[in-house]
């Protein structure tokens, strides 16, 4: 039996990168799963390649009306909501924390942090009327690991962690398991922004800063979030789960 089958999920940031692994991970196992990102197109395309058991749909994570509309679509297509991984996430270029500016810093705030909250308002009363569910939030090493040039950023996945272990004790008596997974970084559009610029050189002395010598893929973090998401991890709540090949040690 597959490891989803009969769930539906909804992962956001899903148009490329780690959301799009989740995704199609999700899908293989036999979930409905709503491929949601803030670019329609490339929604619509991941959906398109999973089949029949996905819908794209764009939204941005920041905007509770958006945030609404997605969970209402996922009802209406698939009749009920199980999982929900927040996995959309944005950052400012690596450079001194005083050069962030305040329109930026709020904007990270907003996708990385806000939307948490938006999801949490549409998707918990959901999960308490069918008796439970899993929410799955994308952290990261850098919220475990800090370093400069990140500060704010950072700081948002600092947030995520806390968020998710507070999610977890006050949503248990509801059976809704909350988990959070720290990647180190990946071969994903963010990649540059976190190097500040993308060299081979750059991305060598990266590699030569993680145990396991490489970076991380879609795959690694799709089958993080496959455990945490599935009826094997029934007793797991409120981990952040290292996917990071020793960095963080």
């Amino acid at each position: 039996m597959k490891r989803l089958e009969g769930k539906v999920a909804l992962v956001t940031g899903a148009g490329s990168g780690f959301g799009q692994g989740i995704a199609e991970t999700f899908a293989r196992e036999g979930a409905k799963v709503a491929v949601i990102d803030i670019n329609a197109d490339a929604a619509q395309k991941v959906a398109a390649a999973i089949g029949d058991s996905a819908i794209g749909l764009a939204a941005d994570v920041a905007k509770a009306s958006d945030v609404r509309t997605a969970v209402e679509k996922t009802l209406e297509a698939f009749g009920r909501l199980d999982i929900v991984v927040n996995n959309a996430g944005i950052s400012h270029r690596n450079r001194p924390m005083l050069e962030v500016d305040e329109a930026e810093f709020d904007r990270v705030f907003a996708v990385n942090v806000k939307s948490i909250y938006l999801f949490a308002q549409a998707a918990v009363p959901v999960m308490q009327g069918q008796g439970g569910g899993v929410f799955i939030n994308v952290g990261s090493t850098a919220g475990l690991r800090p370093r400069p040039g990140l500060t704010w950023y950072n700081g948002t996945k600092g947030a995520v962690h806390t968020i998710t272990k507070s999610m977890a004790v006050e949503l248990a008596p509801n059976q809704i398991r909350v988990c959070a997974l720290a990647p180190v970084a990946g071969e994903t559009p963010l990649l540059a922004t976190f190097m500040g610029e993308d060299t081979p050189e750059k991305r060598a002395a990266f590699r030569g800063s993680i145990p396991l010598g490489r970076l991380s893929t879609p795959q690694d973090i799709a089958n993080a979030a496959l455990y945490l998401a599935s009826d094997e991890a029934s007793m797991i709540t409120g981990v952040v789960l290292e996917v990071d090949g020793g960095r963080c040690i």
